[in-house]
This record gives C-alpha cells, sequence and structure tokens, in this order.
C-alpha cells in the first residue's frame, strides 16, 4: 500500500496543477458567457443547496476507522453488514437531501428578495434544483467512495478525478455556447456527479468486490458510528461556516457583486486547502492501523513532523509566489473589477499556515476517538465567526467574512488546537513547530527580498511576471534544499531524483 500512498500524492498534484490550469480558462471563460452578477447568483446558490451535504453527518469519515476494526477483529460478514447499513443509511439521506433543496429552490425569494432582482431570483430557483440533484448524487457515492478510500485505491481515485477536472470544463463550454449560462455550468456538474457516481460502485462492486447484507442491522454498531460521527458533523458544520455560508450571508445581505468577489477568492484559497489535503489525506488508513496496532505517539508525532514539514515547503513556495505575483494575476485572469480578491486572499492564508500543515492531527485525533474537543471549540469559534459576517457585512462588503475566519484560524486552529495535540493527544508540538518554523522564515525572507526587487522591476507584464516567477522559485527551492533540509532529507530528495531519471 506505500506504493498506492506515492502514487496517490503524486496523482493528487498532478491534479492540482491540471485543475488550476483548467481554471486558469474556466472561471474567465464563465465570467465572459454570464457575466459578474449572474457568477454571483450562481455562486450564492451553489453555496446554499451544497450546504445539504452536511446531511452525511459525518458517517463517511467514520468507515474508514469501522472498517478497519473490522478488517483486523472480524470476519467478511461484519464487513458486509457495515456496507449494507451504510447504504441503507445514505439512500435515506439521499432521500431528505433532494427533498430539502426541491423545497429550497422553490423558496427562493423568501432568502434573497432583499438582496436579488425578480429575474436574479428566477435563476437562483433553477440553478438551486439543479443543484439539488447533483448533491443527492455526490450523496449517493459516499459509500463506494469510502470503501475504495478504506482499500487505498488512491490510484483509481486520482484518476477518476483527473477525468472530470477535464471532462466537466468542456461539457460546460458547449452548453455555454448553446446560450444556456450558469444554468449550462450547473447541469455540467451534475452530469459529472452521475458520472463519478458510475465508477465508482462500478470499481467498488466489481473490482474491489463490495458486498452488502441489508438484513441484519446492528443497532449497536449504529450507535458506535453516530457516537463516533457526531463530533465530525460538529467539524462539518464549521466548514461549512467557513467555506459556504459567507457566500450566502454576502447574498442577502450585500448582492451578487460581493458574492462575485469572494467567490474568486474563495476559489484561490482552495488550492492552498487542496495543497495540503492532497497529501495528508493518503496518510488516513496508515494512521488508522498505528493507532489499532500500538497507538506509540512517538511514531504518530514524527509522521505528523515529517508530513507538515514538506506541506510547509510546499505552501509556503505558493503562498510566497502569490504575494509576490498574485495582483497582476487576478488583474488578468478575473479582470480588473476582482483585483479586491488580492487583499482578501493574502488575509485569509496567511493564518491558514497554520491548520494546513497539521492535518495528520485531525487523524489521528479520529483514530484515537479523541476529536469532541476540536469539535466543540470549532463550533465556538464558527459561532464568532458568522457573528462578524453579519455585523460587519454591510460596512465591510467582501471583506467582513475574511475578518470572522482569520478569528476562527487563529484561536481555534492555532492557539487551541496545538495546546490540545500537545496536552491530550500528546504529540510533541515543541518538535513539531521546531521543524517547521524554519521554512516559514525562509519563505518570509525569500519573498521580502523579491517583493524589495520588484519594487525596482515591478510585475507589470506577462514578461516580468514569468521572470519573477522563475527568479522566485530558483532563490526558494536553492534555500530550502541548501539551507532549510537536513542531510537525510537531501538524500532521500536526491535518491528519488536519480531513480527517476533512471526510469
Amino acid at each position: 500500500m506505500a506504493s498506492q500512498r506515492k502514487i496517490g500524492v503524486l496523482l493528487g498534484y498532478a491534479n492540482i496543477v491540471i485543475k488550476n490550469l483548467v481554471n486558469l480558462a474556466y472561471t474567465p471563460m464563465i465570467l465572459a458567457f454570464v457575466g459578474k452578477i449572474n457568477y454571483g447568483v450562481y455562486q450564492t446558490s451553489n453555496s446554499f443547496v451544497f450546504s445539504l451535504s452536511l446531511l452525511s453527518f459525518g458517517f463517511s469519515e467514520a468507515y474508514v476507522r469501522f472498517y478497519t476494526q473490522r478488517k483486523a477483529n472480524g470476519t467478511e460478514a461484519d464487513i458486509r453488514q457495515l456496507n449494507g447499513m451504510y447504504l441503507l443509511l445514505y439512500l435515506c439521506i439521499c432521500l431528505v437531501t433532494f427533498v430539502l433543496g426541491l423545497t429550497f429552490a422553490a423558496n427562493a425569494d423568501f432568502f434573497f428578495s432583499d438582496s436579488f432582482t425578480t429575474e436574479q431570483m428566477s435563476l437562483a430557483r433553477t440553478l438551486m434544483a439543479i443543484m439539488a440533484v447533483t448533491v443527492t448524487l455526490t450523496l449517493s457515492s459516499t459509500v463506494f467512495d469510502a470503501y475504495i478510500l478504506a482499500h487505498e485505491q488512491f490510484k483509481f481515485q486520482q484518476s477518476r478525478q483527473m477525468l472530470v477536472t477535464l471532462a466537466a470544463p468542456g461539457m460546460a463550454f458547449v452548453l455555454l455556447t448553446f446560450g444556456m449560462g450558469t444554468i449550462g455550468v450547473a447541469l455540467a456538474q451534475l452530469v459529472m456527479n452521475l458520472l463519478l457516481l458510475i465508477l465508482n460502485a462500478r470499481f467498488a462492486i466489481v473490482k474491489l468486490g463490495m458486498r452488502f447484507d441489508v438484513h441484519q442491522f446492528d443497532s449497536t454498531l449504529l450507535k458506535a458510528i453516530a457516537a463516533f460521527s457526531a463530533w465530525i458533523f460538529i467539524n462539518q458544520v464549521c466548514e461549512l461556516v467557513n467555506q459556504s455560508l459567507p457566500n450566502t450571508l454576502l447574498g442577502v445581505l450585500s448582492g451578487p457583486a460581493a458574492v462575485a468577489v469572494f467567490s474568486i477568492s474563495v476559489q484561490i484559497r482552495s488550492v492552498f486547502y487542496s495543497l495540503s489535503v492532497t497529501m495528508s489525506s493518503v496518510f488516513t488508513p496508515l494512521i488508522n492501523q498505528i493507532v489499532a496496532e500500538s497507538d506509540d505517539n512517538t511514531i504518530l508525532t514524527g509522521l505528523m513532523v515529517r508530513v507538515g514539514r514538506y506541506q510547509s515547503m510546499l505552501y509556503c513556495w505558493v503562498l510566497g509566489g502569490f504575494i509576490l505575483l498574485g495582483r497582476f494575476f487576478i488583474d488578468k485572469w478575473a479582470g480588473v473589477e476582482f483585483s479586491g480578491a488580492y487583499s482578501l486572499i493574502i488575509v485569509m492564508v496567511i493564518p491558514l499556515i497554520i491548520p494546513l500543515t497539521q492535518n495528520t492531527g485531525i487523524e489521528i485525533q479520529r483514530a484515537k476517538n479523541k476529536h469532541r474537543a476540536r469539535s466543540v471549540a470549532y463550533l465556538l469559534m464558527a459561532a464568532i465567526n458568522v457573528g462578524l459576517t453579519v455585523a460587519l457585512a454591510k460596512p465591510m462588503g467582501y471583506m467582513a467574512p475574511a475578518v470572522g475566519y482569520v478569528a476562527y484560524v487563529l484561536l481555534g486552529c492555532g492557539i487551541f488546537m496545538n495546546w490540545y495535540y500537545q496536552k491530550r493527544i500528546r504529540l510533541s508540538m515543541g518538535r513539531f513547530w521546531r521543524r517547521v518554523t524554519p521554512v516559514l522564515f525562509n519563505c518570509f525572507a525569500v519573498t521580502a527580498c523579491c517583493m524589495f526587487g520588484s519594487i525596482l522591476f515591478p510585475v507589470n507584464s506577462w514578461t516580468t511576471f514569468f521572470a519573477w516567477g522563475v527568479i522566485y522559485s530558483a532563490i526558494y527551492v536553492t534555500t530550502i534544499v541548501k539551507v532549510i533540509m537536513s542531510v537525510d532529507e537531501r538524500a532521500m530528495l536526491f535518491g528519488k531524483l536519480h531513480r527517476l531519471r533512471r526510469t
């Protein structure tokens, strides 16, 4: 499975590159076809309906843990029973999701009558109805996706995602050229989610031999899963507050124009998320295995430090590059009317260095079944986030959610979680930060030098954009390899490069 993890990480980052290259064309294409206002209506509708994904209640994240336990201590019959229970659960969840989604669509004027025109509300109703089907299909695929993850089939996962990344914009473009506007974009996403469901189900059932027993419903097991998942569900509520609710609140309080700018910033912010999640997600089964077999905190700390250090190197490279080049990029990519997104992005992504280098810690908590405190703390921080967003939305517009978000990250993800990792999970956070802090200082120094240089030679054309990109990357990589990396890390890096060259 180690090879699957390596392939999964490589394909994951290949996906990030492909996805971002596609988005370079995809987002401006949508804006060119539908305009800033309709794009804002689309994003508001999307955020509103996809909040229904919360109805999964964290069951999917719990699956790997309970599957690992049953595989180690149970029989194939126990696994079939687990699969059958999950299938029944998600059939019920999907039915409720579909009904609620259509209810939201039918009552769009109730939510947006103060900030949307009649035409915009009509569009929102249609979009929300289509998206209700899309999110239902997404949840339908969860049972199979969890089974595939439990088997560490990262090659299939990432290959499948690459297909969707490439196919969805192509289909959307065809529908846009036929004059279908944002409805065409929503329909393209629906078709892609249907394709994902078919691919996941076929691979899990045919390739991996997934089987279901729907006749032996274990209520005791359901209670155990529900107790475990409840705290994950609270985390998902917090994620909703951070990812989707700001668009909804801005749509209600400030209108679609503010939503459009904020959505652009969130799209860029998601790139930073993906840099971290891609690497840490492949270690979920391994972490559950370590906890189940030895629960050795020294090994777990070492894994968290190693993964976090590599995550920080990559994250800081992208962060510094964006600080240096992002303003020019936003103006050329989305348009000068979205230039405010540059400051918004920087404000939000700098604090993210804390949680996004510690994502393996989340999986360690879950594997140890000690994620309750995190859920409670994040819920309190989410409440503060919402309060600040609502209070500041009218005077500050799209900057309001950023204020609440930064408070959430610094207080919850930063101060509280690092204390909790140290005192309750028994991970050595001193060791973690001793290894990660030099990477941060290196990023600051390299970025500051290049920013000073850009004053003399400004980034005002594609020529200077790429020139500074090359200069910055060369300095950053050189200092990381020569100054920051240990002897063992350099030996491992050069060894892999040598093997890659020979291959």
